[in-house]
């Protein structure tokens, strides 16, 4: 509703109201429109426990059951791939070039395991989620080129004479470097190393016409180098890399076998053992796992599932106990303050 005044001039104005106090639009401000108020009775309580504890055991077991059918291998690799004239000073031997750095390791397949097997290796005490290092990186550089170095990947940005490092920053520079080859007596078994990173990543952060320049060239060496030639979208390793972990303790995908291994046969890995993770207190290990359609191998989910289901059937359990013993009259549900407004009205 408007009123008309005049002002000091004489001339007519109209002073806007607010919107009388009704409507859709009132009721939803005013938190006053028709709701579901559920009023939770004793048992309806105890059968809310009793239904989630009986969906979740069960599938809680499954899970276990599907987890048990992964096959896994691990063999962890930093210490015995030490010469034993090395083993009291570990880092002299990572940092010394002219000692060959070659070690064979032997794995037995414990059962049968199906195509595809995945190749991890996994590192532990490794903090890649420390804020700094987690910064220290160039998203535009890797997608657009050195024209786009960033003050963020300090300290790896410039090189020794002042050119631009691609990729730059601590997460590229620390690239893990250690290499895996599998026989199988006399036969080798070939790892398929394509498509090991996501697509989204090769397609969309890592550019096709970007190349490593300068990168390791200078006195502050880290992990791996790479191809000069090859595009940042091909290098995968460099990809699969740099899509750094929530947790100390990870695994990184290295390839997939993609041929059966068959259960007690005898697996020789030529391992290079190149990558200093000596200096921190690291370990190093390698993982041969298949996968379900859960994924790899983990028992967390299942075992999560069965105590929650388990608590909530002893709680279903105790809850109907104690209204059993101790019953409360329940209340006159007309008497509840949205049922008197419609009794009223």
């Amino acid at each position: 509703m408007d009123e008309a005044s005049t002002s000091a001039s004489g001339v007519a104005t109209r002073r806007a109201f607010p919107p009388a106090r009704s409507g859709v639009y009132y009721r939803f401000t005013q938190q006053n429109l028709p709701a579901w108020k559920p009023a939770m009775t004793p048992g309806c309580l105890i059968a809310t426990f009793l239904v989630i504890g009986i969906i979740f055991v069960p599938f809680g077991l499954f899970c276990l059951q599907t987890s048990n059918h992964v096959g896994e291998i691990i063999r962890r690799y930093d210490v015995d791939c030490v010469p034993n004239a090395y083993r009291g000073n570990k880092q002299s031997y990572i940092k010394d070039s002219s000692i060959s750095k070659n070690c064979t390791l032997e794995m037995k397949v414990p059962d049968h395991m199906r195509a595809p097997i995945y190749v991890y290796y996994e590192l532990e005490n490794f903090y890649q989620n420390h804020r700094r290092y987690v910064k220290s990186r160039s998203d535009k550089q890797l997608r657009f080129g050195a024209k786009y170095t960033a003050d963020s990947c300090s300290p790896v940005e410039w090189d020794d004479n002042g050119f631009p490092i691609v990729p730059c920053g601590l997460i590229a520079w620390s690239l893990f470097n250690d290499t895996y080859d599998f026989t199988h007596g006399s036969k080798e078994i070939s790892v398929n190393r394509k498509n090991i990173s996501w697509k989204s990543d090769r397609e969309h952060k890592f550019g096709k016409n970007v190349f490593p320049s300068n990168f390791q060239n200078g006195s502050f060496i880290g992990g791996g180098k790479l191809d000069p030639t090859v595009p940042l979208s091909e290098q995968e390793d460099l990809i699969v890399w740099m899509r750094t972990a929530a947790l100390p303790k990870f695994r990184k995908l290295y390839g997939v076998i993609e041929e059966d291994l068959q259960v007690d046969e005898t697996i020789s890995i030529l391992i290079t053992n190149n990558y200093n993770a000596y200096t921190f207190g690291g370990k190093k290990s390698i993982v041969l796992s298949t996968a379900s359609w859960l994924g790899g191998k983990n028992d967390f989910l299942g075992h999560a599932y069965i105590v929650t289901g388990s608590l909530s059937i002893f709680m279903s359990i105790l809850f109907a106990l104690i209204h059993v013993k101790y019953p409360r009259p329940q209340g006159d549900l007309n008497c509840l303050s949205w049922n008197r407004k419609n009794n009223n009205s």
